[in-house]
Protein backbone atom coordinates (compact mmCIF):
# COMPACT_ATOMS: atom_id res chain seq x y z
CA UNK A 1 0.00 0.00 0.00
CA UNK A 2 0.94 3.62 -0.75
CA UNK A 3 0.76 6.35 1.44
CA UNK A 4 0.25 10.06 1.41
CA UNK A 5 0.44 11.64 5.01
CA UNK A 6 -0.30 15.58 4.91
CA UNK A 7 -0.80 17.64 8.22
CA UNK A 8 -3.18 20.23 8.24
CA UNK A 9 -1.38 23.18 10.87
CA UNK A 10 0.46 20.49 13.02
CA UNK A 11 4.00 19.68 12.76
CA UNK A 12 3.95 15.96 14.29
CA UNK A 13 6.96 13.76 15.21
CA UNK A 14 7.91 11.28 12.82
CA UNK A 15 6.75 8.18 15.53
CA UNK A 16 3.32 9.28 14.41
CA UNK A 17 3.59 8.59 10.94
CA UNK A 18 5.01 5.60 11.68
CA UNK A 19 2.39 4.14 13.49
CA UNK A 20 -0.82 5.41 11.46
CA UNK A 21 1.37 3.36 8.78
CA UNK A 22 2.05 0.55 11.22
CA UNK A 23 -2.10 0.29 11.87
CA UNK A 24 -3.21 0.98 7.81
CA UNK A 25 -1.45 -1.39 6.66
CA UNK A 26 -3.35 -4.01 8.26
CA UNK A 27 -5.60 -3.33 5.81
CA UNK A 28 -3.46 -4.61 3.47
CA UNK A 29 -5.27 -8.06 3.44
CA UNK A 30 -8.52 -6.29 1.87
CA UNK A 31 -6.82 -4.65 -1.03
CA UNK A 32 -3.95 -5.61 -3.68
CA UNK A 33 -0.80 -3.92 -4.55
CA UNK A 34 -2.21 -0.80 -5.65
CA UNK A 35 -3.92 0.84 -3.03
CA UNK A 36 -3.13 4.15 -1.61
CA UNK A 37 -3.95 5.39 1.66
CA UNK A 38 -4.37 8.79 1.90
CA UNK A 39 -4.07 10.45 6.13
CA UNK A 40 -4.48 13.60 7.00
CA UNK A 41 -3.58 14.96 10.28
CA UNK A 42 -5.32 17.83 11.91
CA UNK A 43 -5.80 19.71 15.65
CA UNK A 44 -9.17 21.50 15.60
CA UNK A 45 -9.95 23.23 18.96
CA UNK A 46 -7.62 21.16 20.94
CA UNK A 47 -8.86 18.00 19.38
CA UNK A 48 -6.83 15.62 17.13
CA UNK A 49 -8.52 15.06 14.22
CA UNK A 50 -7.16 12.00 11.43
CA UNK A 51 -8.91 11.69 7.91
CA UNK A 52 -7.91 8.46 6.38
CA UNK A 53 -9.05 7.37 2.71
CA UNK A 54 -8.10 4.39 0.82
CA UNK A 55 -8.47 3.97 -2.59
CA UNK A 56 -7.98 0.46 -4.54
CA UNK A 57 -9.05 0.99 -8.48
CA UNK A 58 -12.34 1.57 -7.98
CA UNK A 59 -13.14 1.84 -4.72
CA UNK A 60 -12.82 4.51 -1.53
CA UNK A 61 -13.27 4.27 1.57
CA UNK A 62 -13.51 7.29 3.76
CA UNK A 63 -13.00 7.34 7.81
CA UNK A 64 -12.65 10.50 10.15
CA UNK A 65 -12.14 10.65 13.67
CA UNK A 66 -11.30 13.33 16.01
CA UNK A 67 -10.29 12.59 19.79
CA UNK A 68 -8.25 13.92 22.40
CA UNK A 69 -5.36 11.79 21.58
CA UNK A 70 -3.71 11.54 17.96
CA UNK A 71 -2.88 7.51 18.33
CA UNK A 72 -6.29 7.02 19.47
CA UNK A 73 -7.98 8.86 16.54
CA UNK A 74 -5.77 6.99 14.23
CA UNK A 75 -6.96 3.68 15.77
CA UNK A 76 -10.44 4.99 15.71
CA UNK A 77 -10.37 5.85 11.72
CA UNK A 78 -8.53 2.07 11.26
CA UNK A 79 -11.41 0.41 12.76
CA UNK A 80 -14.07 2.41 11.13
CA UNK A 81 -12.65 1.54 7.83
CA UNK A 82 -12.71 -2.10 8.92
CA UNK A 83 -16.27 -1.73 9.96
CA UNK A 84 -16.85 -0.40 6.84
CA UNK A 85 -15.92 -3.94 5.12
CA UNK A 86 -17.69 -5.93 7.31
CA UNK A 87 -20.54 -4.02 6.72
CA UNK A 88 -20.71 -4.50 2.91
CA UNK A 89 -18.70 -7.24 3.15
CA UNK A 90 -21.30 -9.43 0.77
CA UNK A 91 -21.24 -6.67 -1.52
CA UNK A 92 -17.84 -6.07 -1.98
CA UNK A 93 -17.03 -9.58 -2.22
CA UNK A 94 -19.36 -9.64 -5.31
CA UNK A 95 -16.97 -7.00 -6.71
CA UNK A 96 -13.67 -8.52 -5.75
CA UNK A 97 -14.82 -11.42 -7.85
CA UNK A 98 -15.63 -8.89 -10.73
CA UNK A 99 -12.28 -7.96 -10.38
CA UNK A 100 -13.50 -4.31 -9.18
CA UNK A 101 -10.16 -3.77 -7.94
CA UNK A 102 -8.12 -3.64 -11.25
CA UNK A 103 -7.83 -0.95 -13.32
CA UNK A 104 -9.42 -1.64 -16.68
CA UNK A 105 -8.57 -0.09 -20.24
CA UNK A 106 -12.82 0.87 -20.58
CA UNK A 107 -12.20 3.16 -18.13
CA UNK A 108 -12.96 6.71 -19.39
CA UNK A 109 -11.64 9.97 -17.52
CA UNK A 110 -14.13 12.68 -16.81
CA UNK A 111 -13.47 16.21 -16.24
CA UNK A 112 -15.71 18.54 -16.33
CA UNK A 113 -15.81 21.39 -19.30
CA UNK A 114 -16.67 24.95 -17.47
CA UNK A 115 -16.99 28.23 -19.93
CA UNK A 116 -14.93 30.96 -18.47
CA UNK A 117 -17.10 33.28 -17.33
CA UNK A 118 -16.62 35.75 -14.69
CA UNK A 119 -20.14 35.11 -12.80
CA UNK A 120 -18.70 31.66 -11.90
CA UNK A 121 -15.61 31.39 -10.04
CA UNK A 122 -14.56 27.26 -10.34
CA UNK A 123 -12.10 26.49 -7.18
CA UNK A 124 -11.31 22.88 -7.46
CA UNK A 125 -11.13 20.51 -10.52
CA UNK A 126 -11.25 16.61 -9.88
CA UNK A 127 -10.54 13.67 -12.49
CA UNK A 128 -11.45 10.13 -12.18
CA UNK A 129 -11.97 7.35 -13.92
CA UNK A 130 -16.09 6.20 -14.04
CA UNK A 131 -16.32 2.36 -14.04
CA UNK A 132 -19.33 0.93 -14.90
CA UNK A 133 -21.17 -0.84 -11.85
CA UNK A 134 -24.68 -1.56 -10.80
CA UNK A 135 -27.04 0.99 -9.23
CA UNK A 136 -26.65 -0.65 -6.07
CA UNK A 137 -22.86 -0.57 -6.36
CA UNK A 138 -22.88 3.00 -6.72
CA UNK A 139 -25.24 3.67 -3.94
CA UNK A 140 -22.72 1.35 -1.93
CA UNK A 141 -20.16 3.31 -3.19
CA UNK A 142 -21.48 6.82 -2.61
CA UNK A 143 -22.47 5.30 1.39
CA UNK A 144 -18.69 4.36 1.78
CA UNK A 145 -17.66 7.80 1.13
CA UNK A 146 -20.39 9.56 2.98
CA UNK A 147 -21.54 11.97 -0.21
CA UNK A 148 -25.34 12.92 -0.98
CA UNK A 149 -24.31 11.58 -4.50
CA UNK A 150 -22.36 9.74 -6.97
CA UNK A 151 -21.20 9.47 -10.83
CA UNK A 152 -21.22 6.70 -12.78
CA UNK A 153 -21.42 4.63 -16.00
CA UNK A 154 -24.52 2.60 -15.53
CA UNK A 155 -24.05 -0.70 -16.48
CA UNK A 156 -27.44 -1.52 -16.76
CA UNK A 157 -28.35 1.11 -19.16
CA UNK A 158 -25.19 0.24 -21.79
CA UNK A 159 -22.42 2.28 -19.51
CA UNK A 160 -24.52 5.44 -20.46
CA UNK A 161 -23.75 8.32 -17.17
CA UNK A 162 -25.89 8.33 -14.10
CA UNK A 163 -26.01 10.04 -11.02
CA UNK A 164 -27.25 8.85 -7.55
CA UNK A 165 -28.04 10.68 -5.02
CA UNK A 166 -29.76 10.97 -1.41
CA UNK A 167 -32.69 12.47 -1.14
CA UNK A 168 -34.18 14.34 2.15
CA UNK A 169 -36.35 11.50 2.52
CA UNK A 170 -33.27 8.97 3.13
CA UNK A 171 -34.33 7.21 0.14
CA UNK A 172 -32.16 7.29 -2.97
CA UNK A 173 -32.52 8.68 -6.49
CA UNK A 174 -31.15 8.05 -10.20
CA UNK A 175 -30.54 10.77 -12.61
CA UNK A 176 -29.77 9.11 -15.71
CA UNK A 177 -28.98 10.23 -19.46
CA UNK A 178 -32.23 9.60 -21.98
CA UNK A 179 -29.56 9.36 -24.76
Amino acid sequence: MKFQINEKKVSLPQSVHAYAEKKVSKLDRYFRDDAEAFVAFSVEKNRNKVELTVHASNMFFRASESTSDMYASIDATVSDIERQIRKNKTRLARRLRQDAFVRSAEATSFVPEVEDTDAYKLIRIKEFSMMPMSRDEAILQMNLLSHNFFAFRDEDADGAFAVVYRRNDGDYGLLEDVR
